[in-house]
Order: structure tokens, then sequence, then C-alpha cells
């Protein structure tokens, strides 16, 4: 399975304000805009080589074609013979050429010789039939492997890029190359192309990061999000699943300790907090591409819909119980949020795109502030917001 680096969306210049020209924040992060988690990932939109085929990470050889072509043919038991030829080809290339895939070569002619001892008695009794094909399912399961939810792993190139054919878990206590918070099965079939995958990818993984990671000023500035996605190769094994992970966004940087931060790690006030703030920014998030001056009904349509958000998650705020330490900065918070939405209101029935930008100004000037950080304070929650280099495009707008 492949792991290419994350296609994330790019931020647009400032020319107006601290804030931005209202261009609309990206939805795939986990608290609306770009943040330092959305955004391209560390290196680029394509794999080396500029392709999706079996190239190693740089500076590892090759590994050998024929080795691949053996285990294959010994994992799906067809035609035994040429699978067991092949492999004692490949390990000779191997010795000859230092390249890589002598497991694969070993295990494509064992599994092939097995093949040949099996369809010999085949020949002479159907007994062996049920077992071969437990066998071969069993064989199809193990070739195809991913670490699941909530599971750390290494990766024995230690890069994030290129192609795989294992990871090794590790405790996430200690370092770590990666963190997988989603997986994503896909449907079955012939094989939808890469192209189709890493979209499927792009889009599935950015929107369910929230889910795992609910508090982004948790998330370290150094931490993108990257996917393992089924290659040409293991979709004829029985590989359907995208695995969605966290990475460091430097090649040869690490993770250490769980990124995890959801119902089964958080108490009920935090979750309560950042279920508001989840759901502020993803009605932020779908600002529109055209600026006021462009298109002022659909920017006014927006802010309207930013309006009834607010109003919503504010009473949910108000509404709750908090413990006796929290009940003033919560209600301090409410107050700005309040103010915010009174912001939004009048930016909805801006007459012309000017008064427009005045009060998307203020509405976006109420976040971020020390406000939020004593409410989250309070609750127990991180208090140091996230070095986002986009800043003055989209600010930060975590509540």
């Amino acid at each position: 399975m492949s792991i290419p680096p994350p296609p994330g969306p790019q931020q647009p210049q400032d020319p107006h304000g601290p804030y931005g020209p209202y261009q609309a924040p990206q939805a795939q992060g986990p608290y609306g805009g770009q943040g330092p988690y959305g955004g391209q990932g560390p290196y680029g939109a394509q794999p080396p080589n500029g392709a999706w085929g079996p190239y190693p990470p740089a500076g590892l050889p090759p590994v050998n074609g024929v080795a691949i072509a053996a285990l294959v043919l010994g994992i799906l038991c067809f035609l035994p013979a040429v699978g067991l030829v092949l492999g004692l080809i490949a390990l000779r290339q191997i010795k000859r050429k230092g390249e890589r895939g002598k497991g694969m070569a070993v295990t494509g002619a064992v599994l092939s010789t097995v093949g040949l001892v099996l369809l010999s008695l085949s020949l002479s009794t159907g007994a062996v039939s049920a077992f071969w094909e437990g066998f071969k399912e069993g064989a199809r399961d193990s070739a195809v492997v991913s670490p699941n939810k909530g599971e750390c792993f290494n990766q024995p190139s230690g890069s994030l890029e290129g192609e795989t054919y294992d990871v090794d878990v590790v405790p996430c206590s200690g370092k770590h190359d990666g963190e997988v918070f989603a997986t994503v099965t896909l449907p079955g079939g012939t094989f939808p192309g890469d192209d189709h995958i890493t979209k499927v990818a792009d889009d599935k993984c950015y929107a369910l990061e929230s889910e795992y990671a609910m508090d982004s000023w948790a998330l370290p500035d150094d931490v993108d999000v990257y996917y393992l996605t089924p290659t040409r190769d293991s979709w004829s094994l029985g590989d359907r699943e995208i695995t969605c992970l966290f990475g460091n966004t430097d090649e040869k940087g690490s993770l250490t300790g769980s990124l995890r931060n959801d119902e089964t790690t958080l108490g009920a006030d935090q979750v309560v907090h950042l279920d508001a703030a989840r759901a502020i920014d993803a009605v932020l998030a779908e600002e529109p591409e055209a600026f006021p001056e462009e298109d002022l009904a659909a920017n006014r349509v927006w802010a309207r819909d930013v309006h009834e958000v607010l109003l919503v998650q504010a009473a949910a705020l108000e509404a709750h119980t908090w413990p006796a330490d929290a009940e003033q900065p919560m209600a301090a918070l409410v107050t700005e949020l309040e103010s915010a939405r009174d912001e939004w209101e009048k930016a909805a029935d801006a007459g012309d795109a000017d008064t427009f930008y005045t009060h998307y100004d203020e509405a976006y000037g109420f976040y971020d502030s020390p406000t939020t950080v004593a409410a989250r304070e309070a609750l127990g929650l991180d208090t140091t917001p996230p070095a986002d280099e986009s800043a003055e495009a989209a600010p930060d707008t975590d509540v």
C-alpha cells in the first residue's frame, strides 16, 4: 500500500486587513480554515519520480520485480510452477544486483511449492479442496496488513513517502512515524485508479481528522495528515482500505505520544465546548469563493448562516452546567459569541461590499482572544493557539 503525502489546499495572499479578503477556509481542517494541518503535505502532491508505481524511497535499492511477481503468483496459487521458478530467479538476481525483496521471493517460492504439492494431491482426491481455499484466503489476508485506528507504527524506510509492503506497529508512548486516526473501506470491483483513490483519501481523511483530534490546539505544529492507500497489486490481493494517519512534516522527524483527543480521552465539559467550536468552524468553512464585491448576495447568505449557527451554539454553551471554576470564563465566552453573532447579522444585511467588510472584520476579531484562552484553561484544554503561517489570510476560529 502506498503512502502519498496529502495534496492540501493553498492559501491566498492577504490583500485585505488582518484576516484576509474572505477567502473560504477549506473544509478539510479540523476547525475550519487551513490551520497548520489542512494544507499541502510537506512533500508535494506526488510521490518520488512523479508516479504511483513501485518506486522505493530515495537512498534504498529497488525492489526486485521478479520477487513481486513470485509473491503474487504464490499467494494467488496461479501457475504454482511458474511462481516457484520466478522465486528462484529472483533470489539469484537479488544476490547479484543487491536489490530488495528477498523475503517476497522466498515467500512466493514456498507458497508455490505448497501449491504444487496440494495440486498434485487434488488430482487424486478432492479432500484437500476446502483446506486449500482456506489457506489461500489466509494468505491474502496476511499479505495486506495495515495498522488499526489508534495504533502507532514505524515505516521500515523511515519515510512516509513512496510505497511500502509492511509497517511495524509500536506503542504510541515512544517515538513512531505515524498514528492512525481513521480507516475508510472502498467498494469492491475493478481497481479504480490511483487518482480516484487519492481523491477519496484526501476528502475522507481530512473530514475524519477532527473526530479523532477534536482539539486543533492540542496538535503539534509539525503534524500533518497522510494516508496509506491500496496499489494496483495490493488491490488484486483484496486490499480495499484507506488508512488515514498523522505524521511529522519533517521527513526525518517522528512523533511521540498519542495525538488522540476525543470522547474516549476528554471530559464531558471539554467535549461540549469543542463540539460547539467544530459546528462554528464548519459553517465558516463554507465561505463563498467569490469576494463580496464580486458576489455580495452569496456572501450575505453565508453571513446569515454563520449568524444562525452562532445563535444555536451560544445557546448550547449557555445552557450547559459548567464546573464552578469554569462558570465565569464560559459566561464571558458566550457574551463574546453573541457580540460576534450581531456583527454577522449586520454583515448579512450589508448593502455594499465595504459595509460587509467592516462587520466581517469585527466578527472575526472576537476569536482567538484572551477570553477564549481563559475558557479553555478553565476546562483543562490546551491554551497555546496553533502557529498558523496563513493566519493573515484566515484567522483561527476556535471558540
